[in-house]
C-alpha cells in the first residue's frame, strides 16, 4: 500500500505540472547553453584570486582619470564604467592589472532576454511568478518521491547504484538517468523554490543597519595602494566599486560592495566608515541564483542543461512507463464464471502479463475457455479446474502494482471447488529477494483447502524466454495442452511477418488427411528445420504454429487436415503461387546437434516434418535412426519409405521403423522402442541425442518407457539426460 501512495504521488505531481514543466525545461536547457557561451570569450584573467584592490585601482586611476564604478560580474569579468583619457566613455571589460580594454560590455538578445522572461514568469508577471515557485517545489516533490521509488526498488540505499533489471527501454533510462541526475534535479528544483520566495517577499531580505567605525581626528593621508582595506580585499572577492564623484573631498567615499556585506571606504586615508552586512536570505539567494543558473562554473551549467533536457526525457519515459503499466491487451472471449482456466498476472512494467497473455492466447486457439486478469481482479471462478499465477516481485519482496490485494481477495473469497494451481515467478538474481513475492503466493494457494498444486513453483530470471519454456514444457506434458515451447514466442522482440509463396501442395485421400505445402520465403536464410512457422488463419493475433523442416531453402510443412480446423482448412485452402503473410520463429531448442555421436528421431503424424528437413541437412553424416507411428500404411507412408531409402543411400540415415496403429498387426512407436532398447541405452550412454517430434500424448508415454529402460539398463535417470540437453522434444 505504501508503494502504491508513492507511485500515485509521483505520477499524480507529474500529471499535474507537465506542461509547465516542459516550458520551464526548455528554457532552461535554451539559459544553460547561453550561461555556457557567455564563457567562451575568455574576458577573465589569470590569476584574478592573486589581484588585490590596492594593486588594480592604482593602475587603473592612471589609465581612466574618471572612473564611476568598477564592476566583477559572476564569470569574474571585470567592468569598468570610466572616461578614458581622451575624454570619451568607456563601458568594457578590461584587465585589471593595466586597464586594456578586452571587449565590450554586450547587453543579452532580445531571444535570451524573452527566454529569461518565460522561465522566470511565463510572461503573467506575478502571477507567473507564483506558478514558476509552485511548480519548482512540485519538481522537488517528484524528485524526492522518484528517490523513494527508486530506493524500494533497488532495496534500499546500499543497493542503489546496483544493475537495473531492463523491463523495455524507457523505464531502464527512467530509472537510470534518475539516479544520475537526483542531485542536479533536486538542486534546480530547491534553489527555484528559494528564488520564487525571495522574489515575492516571503523570506526577509532587508540587509543590516550600517554600523559606523569611529574616525582618528588626525589620520594621515594614504595612497590608493596604501589602503588597508584594499590591501586585504583581492578583486574575486568584490562584486561592485563605486568612486567617489570628487576627488579628494571627505565627504565623498568608495562604497565596495562584498557578497555578504557593503563597506564605505573615506577616499583620503583609507579607512573604513561603515560596514553593513546583507541579509543573510540576500547571500543564500546569491548562491541559489549561481546554483540555480551554472552562471559561475561552465561545468555546472553543462550538468544542468543536460538535467533539464533530462527533464524532458523524463516526462516522456514516465508517461511511456504508466500507458505500459495501465494499458492492457487482454482480450477474453469467455467470462470469469464460464471459464475453465483462470491465469492471473502480476506485474509492475507489463513484461509479465506479456507472458501470459501467450500462454492465454495459446489456450483460446486449442479451443480452452481460458480467462486472463490481473491478480487483484481474483474472485470466484465457479467451472475454474486450473489456476495459472504470473507474477513478479517488486522491491523487498513487495507486491507488483496490480498485485497487492491478491492475498487478501484469496482469504476472502475461498473457491467452492476444488482447483489446481501452478505459479510461476519473474524476477532478476541480482537482487537478494528474487521472486519472493511468488513465493509468498505459492505458499498462500498451497494453503488453500480448495488448491492442489499442479506443478512446482517456478522461477524466471531476467525474463529469459528459456526459463520460461521449461515451465511451458512442464505444464504441456502434465495438461496435456499444446503449447509451443520455441523461446522466440516469448521474446518481445519479434520479428516482423514475411511474404510466403505457395510452391507446391500435395492433395489429401480417403485413407490420407495429411498433406505437405512447400513455401518458398523471401530470403532463404536465416531458419533451420525444427523452427516453428506462426500463421495467422483468422488475420487476427489468433497463431497457428507448425515445425519447419528446411528443404534446399524452402519451408516444408506436413500437416493434417481437420474438418472445421482453423490453420489446416487455412493451409490447405491455398493453390501454388498464391501468398501468404506469417513469422518465422527460431527454436534453437530443436536444431540437430551437430556435435551428437548419434541421434534417434521420434515421431507420430505431421511430427515427422523437421526431421525430414534434418536428415536432408545432414552433412556430416552423423549416425540417424528415425523412428515414426502412423494410422495407416497408406501413399503418405509409401512416400516416406521411399524418402528414407534415397537418404540411406547417402548415408543420411540408417534406417526408418514405422509403426502402424491401425491394420491386421497394430503397433505403437513406442513397440519399436522397446525392441530396440539397448540401442537407446547405449545411445544415451555414449552422448547421444534423442529428439521427439509430435503430440503430447505420445512425448508422455516415449518418456515413461525411456524412464524404465534406463532403470533396466542401469544407467542414470532420464532427468540427467534431460538437463545434459540429451532429450530435445518439440510436442503439440
Amino acid at each position: 500500500m505504501t508503494l502504491s501512495i508513492w507511485r500515485y504521488a509521483h505520477l499524480a505531481l507529474a500529471f499535474v505540472s507537465t506542461l509547465f514543466l516542459v516550458i520551464l525545461s526548455v528554457t532552461g536547457v535554451i539559459l544553460a547553453f547561453d550561461a555556457v557561451n557567455e564563457k567562451m570569450p575568455a574576458y577573465r584573467v589569470s590569476d584574478i584570486d592573486g589581484i588585490t584592490l590596492a594593486e588594480c585601482i592604482p593602475a587603473l586611476s592612471k589609465v581612466y582619470p574618471e572612473i564611476i564604478e568598477l564592476t566583477v560580474d559572476h564569470n569574474q569579468f571585470v567592468a569598468i564604467d570610466a572616461t578614458d583619457a581622451d575624454g570619451e566613455p568607456v563601458k568594457a571589460y578590461i584587465n585589471p592589472r593595466n586597464g586594456a580594454v578586452l571587449g565590450p560590455v554586450v547587453p543579452k538578445s532580445a531571444f535570451m532576454q524573452w527566454n529569461i522572461a518565460l522561465h522566470r514568469s511565463l510572461f503573467l508577471k506575478e502571477t507567473g511568478r507564483i506558478v514558476v515557485g509552485v511548480v519548482s517545489f512540485l519538481l522537488f516533490l517528484i524528485t524526492v518521491s522518484g528517490f523513494v521509488l527508486i530506493l524500494k526498488r533497488q532495496q534500499g540505499l546500499r543497493h542503489f547504484f546496483d544493475r537495473i533489471n531492463r523491463d523495455f527501454f524507457s523505464q531502464y533510462f527512467h530509472v537510470v538517468t534518475g539516479r544520475l541526475f537526483l542531485v542536479p534535479i533536486l538542486v534546480i528544483s530547491l534553489t527555484g523554490t528559494y528564488l520564487f520566495m525571495m522574489r515575492i517577499g516571503l523570506l526577509e531580505q532587508e540587509a543590516g543597519e550600517p554600523v559606523p567605525t569611529e574616525q582618528a581626528a588626525d589620520a594621515a593621508s594614504l595612497e590608493k595602494s596604501q589602503f588597508p582595506v584594499f590591501q586585504q580585499t583581492r578583486l574575486a572577492e568584490v562584486e561592485k566599486v563605486e568612486f567617489p564623484l570628487l576627488e579628494d573631498d571627505p565627504e565623498e567615499f568608495f562604497v565596495l560592495k562584498l557578497r555578504d556585506k557593503t563597506v564605505t571606504i573615506n577616499q583620503i586615508d583609507g579607512s573604513i566608515v561603515s560596514e553593513a552586512a546583507q541579509a543573510r536570505a540576500v547571500v543564500f539567494e546569491k548562491l541559489s541564483l549561481d546554483l540555480h543558473t551554472g552562471r559561475t562554473n561552465i561545468i555546472w551549467a553543462i550538468v544542468l542543461g543536460l538535467s533539464s533536457l533530462n527533464i524532458l526525457a523524463f516526462i516522456y519515459t514516465g508517461f511511456v512507463m504508466t500507458w505500459k503499466r495501465t494499458r492492457t491487451s487482454i482480450k477474453n472471449r469467455f467470462k470469469p464464471e464460464n471459464a475453465e482456466i483462470v491465469v492471473l498476472t502480476g506485474t509492475e512494467n507489463g513484461s509479465t502479463l506479456f507472458f501470459a497473455n501467450q500462454i492465454h492466447r495459446q489456450l483460446l486457439s486449442d479451443g480452452k475457455r481460458s480467462f486472463l486478469a490481473e491478480m487483484n481482479q481474483y474472485r470466484a471462478y465457479p467451472q475454474a479446474k486450473h489456476l495459472i499465477i504470473f507474477t513478479s516481485t517488486y522491491g523487498l519482496g513487495s507486491p507488483p502494482a496490480n498485485a497487492t490485494h491478491f492475498a487478501a481477495l484469496v482469504k476472502k473469497v475461498p473457491q467452492q471447488q476444488d482447483m489446481t494451481f501452478s505459479v510461476v515467478g519473474f524476477g532478476s538474481k541480482a537482487y537478494p529477494d528474487f521472486c519472493a513475492f511468488a513465493m509468498e503466493v505459492d505458499q498462500l494457494l498451497e494453503g488453500q483447502q480448495w488448491a492442489r498444486r499442479y506443478l512446482d513453483l517456478h522461477t524466471v530470471n531476467d525474463k529469459s524466454p528459456e526459463e520460461f519454456v521449461k515451465w511451458v514444457h512442464a505444464w504441456s506434458e502434465q495438461s496435456l495442452t499444446a503449447l509451443a515451447t520455441a523461446p522466440a514466442l516469448y521474446t518481445t522482440r519479434q520479428v516482423g511477418l514475411k511474404n510466403l509463396k505457395v510452391v507446391e501442395k500435395t492433395s489429401v485421400s480417403a485413407d490420407n488427411a495429411t498433406f505437405k505445402i512447400v513455401l518458398a520465403p523471401e530470403s532463404r536464410n536465416g531458419f533451420q528445420s525444427g523452427d516453428l512457422l506462426a500463421i495467422y488463419p483468422a488475420s487476427d493475433s489468433r497463431e497457428r504454429f507448425y515445425s519447419i523442416g528446411q528443404n534446399n531453402g524452402m519451408i516444408q510443412l506436413m500437416v493434417k487436415l481437420y474438418e472445421d480446423g482453423l490453420g489446416s482448412g487455412y493451409l490447405y485452402g491455398l493453390e501454388p503461387n498464391s501468398t501468404l503473410k506469417a513469422r518465422i520463429m527460431p527454436n534453437p531448442g530443436f536444431h540437430f546437434p551437430q556435435k551428437a555421436t548419434t541421434v534417434a528421431m521420434i515421431a507420430n503424424g505431421t511430427g515427422i516434418a523437421p526431421f525430414l528437413g534434418m536428415v536432408m541437412n545432414n552433412r556430416a553424416n552423423v549416425p540417424v535412426r528415425m523412428y515414426a507411428g502412423f494410422r495407416h500404411d497408406n501413399e503418405l507412408t509409401a512416400h516416406y519409405r521411399q524418402f528414407a531409402s534415397a537418404e540411406i543411400d547417402e548415408k543420411r540415415l540408417e534406417g526408418l521403423h514405422i509403426a502402424y496403429s491401425r491394420g491386421a498387426e497394430p503397433q505403437y512407436v513406442m513397440d519399436l522402442i522397446r525392441r530396440d532398447a539397448l540401442y537407446f541405452t547405449d545411445l544415451l550412454a555414449n552422448d547421444g541425442v534423442i529428439m521427439i517430434c509430435g503430440s503430447l500424448k505420445m512425448q508422455k508415454d516415449v518418456e515413461l518407457l525411456l524412464e524404465d529402460l534406463c532403470v533396466s539398463g542401469n544407467i542414470r535417470g532420464l532427468s540427467y539426460y534431460k538437463d545434459r540437453g540429451q532429450i530435445l522434444t518439440d510436442c503439440y
